[in-house]
Parts: C-alpha cells; structure tokens; sequence
C-alpha cells in the first residue's frame, strides 16, 4: 500500500468521524430523531430529496434548521399555502424605477437546503415549479435560466392529520423524492428529556460547524467509491420487479393489494442509499443488510396501492415488509 492509499484512507476515517460529530452536535439541540438525521445525511450526500411526513411538533424543522447550521449551508423555510405562487418560491423580474430597466429578485428556492413545509397546502402549480427545481437543479426567471447552488436538498414535509384544504401530490411527483420517512413519536425517556430542555427559558445551545462544502463533496465522491456486488445488484432488481409482478414470486396475496410497482427511480435510489448506508457503517462495500435497511424508506411511497388495500387496512410498509422476506438473495 502506497502513500496515496494511506493518505485515502485516513480521509475517508476522517469523515467518518466527522459524520458521528454531526450527529453528536445536532443532539446539542435534538433529542432522539437520530433515523430522521441519518436518512437527511443520506438524501445530502447522495443528492436526494427527502420527503417526511409526521404529526406536528415532531422537530421536523428544528432538525433540519439544525443540521444546516452544524453543516455550514444556507437554510430557507417555506411555508405552503393554498394561496402561495410560483413567483414567490422561483422569484421574479421587478421594474427599477431609477434604472429604468427589469431586474431579478431571486426566491427562497435559492439555498442549500429547503424546507418545502406543508408541501400539499399549495395548489399544484407551486407544487410543479418546486420539483422542477428539484429535478433539473435550474431556476428560469423571465429569459435567464439560473444554475441553484450545490449541495441542494429540499425536504418537503406532509401533515397526515389534517387534509381538508390540501393538494396532494400526483404520484408522478412523489416519485421525485429519494426517500418518503414516517417521522414517529418520542420515547418516554426521550420526551421527558425535550421537556426539561425546552422548560428552561434560559437553555441555548451553542452549536458548532463540523462539515463545510468541501467536505460534503468529497464524502459525496468516497461514497460514490462503495462497492457493490453483482448478485446485490440483482438483488435491487429482484425487489424492484417483485412489486411489479408479485405473483412471479409467489407474493399472491401482496398481488391483490398492489396497483402499480415502482418505477426504475427506486432501483437507482435503492443502490445510492444503500453505498451511503455501508459507508456510514465504516465499510468499503455494501452488505444485503443497508439495503435491507433502506428498502422501506425508499419504496413505500412508490408502491400504488389499490382500494382493497385501503379498506383492509393495509399499509405499503407492510407490503415492502412481506417482500423483504420472500424476495431471496441469489449467489
């Protein structure tokens, strides 16, 4: 081994380290949530969108306002309401008076990271001018089409509870997002911790930066650099074709619930979060297990359910669940 991979790898452990940091920084201020944190990592370094959805009060915000602050990116909250425009996400062309001439006032879309909160309370144009953004990287404002900053992540939160007044997304567009996370309820332990915290009026913890851009890019390519297998490979392939065609692998009851498989998104998206996975576990390849434990988050909301599904109760976690144990690894 030369001084180049010597030096290569005492990178790689060094960003290692650096990752637990981050976690260790943003639990200054967030208790519990540490699956929420792991998976906005993963979205970060694997250039994936994250949509969350989950009661409110769940530090949905705070989280993420957090893990920018300790990451060094620039933050922008939007919040979506029924009477919200595309012009007041993208930005627009003003007139200058003085000048005499049309000048651009650039939107929050411009930013590292976004909180898109409440993303169905907006009819689906607005909806439609954010995963533009989201999919092209791009912003056009009048004639000048405006490259958005790198990294760029945008995390769209969903209330579940309340639906009067609210657009959902076509599945089109949910289909965009890397992975879909149901965001849960704290522990006991966890919740009586938040509460002592935030009882104190005098608590203000101060955080430290512990990744800046450059790190980020560079953790992106040595997670790019994650082997994987041929037969894991396969084994994406297999899970991604077993909700397309369950019956071809004997999932019969699973077949009366699905409508519609998942699209060949899922398959890439599978195979990123699974290298991220590895590489946050400190390996250099990739086991059936990340795969395994990312399955969920990035399938379920891919997964079309059919009315059946609904009036029995049946949720797609359950069904990526079912396939996660029927569907075999072959060597």
């Amino acid at each position: 081994m030369d001084s180049t991979e010597i030096a290569e790898i005492e990178k790689i452990k060094f960003h290692q380290d650096k990752i637990k940091q981050v976690l260790t920084e943003v639990g200054k201020v967030v208790v519990g949530q540490s699956y929420m944190i792991n998976r906005l990592m993963i979205g970060l370094f694997t250039n994936g969108h994250i949509l969350l959805e989950g009661v409110p009060g769940l530090a949905k915000t705070l989280t993420i306002n957090t893990l920018a602050k300790v990451l060094d990116l620039d933050f922008h909250r939007i919040q979506f309401t029924p009477d919200l425009l595309p012009a007041d996400l993208l930005g627009t062309m003003i007139y200058n008076q003085r000048e005499g001439v049309f000048e651009v006032k650039k939107g929050p879309i411009f930013a590292n990271i976004i909180l898109a909160d409440e993303v169905n309370r907006s009819p689906a144009k607005v909806q439609s001018a954010l995963l533009e953004s989201m999919q092209e990287k791009q912003v056009t404002i009048g004639e000048t089409t405006y490259k958005l900053d790198k990294p760029f992540l945008v995390l769209a939160t969903q209330n579940p509870v309340e639906q009067e007044g609210t657009y959902p997304l076509p599945e089109a567009q949910v289909d965009r997002f890397m992975m879909k996370l149901f965001v849960s309820y704290l522990s006991k332990e966890e919740e009586l911790e938040v509460m002592r915290r935030m009882s104190n009026l005098s608590f203000d913890a101060s955080l430290n930066t512990v990744l800046h851009k450059k790190d980020i890019f560079e953790i992106k390519n040595e997670i790019n650099k994650v082997t994987i297998s041929e037969s894991l490979e396969r084994y994406i392939i297999e899970l991604v074709f077993a909700t397309r065609n369950p019956l071809d692998y004997g999932l019969k009851e699973e077949a009366e619930y699905i409508q519609f498989g998942v699209s060949p998104r899922a398959s890439i998206n599978l195979n990123l979060a699974a290298k991220a996975m590895a590489y946050f576990n400190e390996r250099e390849f990739v086991l059936p297990e990340d795969i395994k434990d990312v399955a969920k988050d990035v399938l379920n909301h891919r997964i079309i359910l059919n009315y059946e599904a609904e009036a029995d109760g049946v949720s797609s976690r359950q069904l990526v669940d079912n396939i996660l144990k029927k569907v075999a690894i072959n060597k």
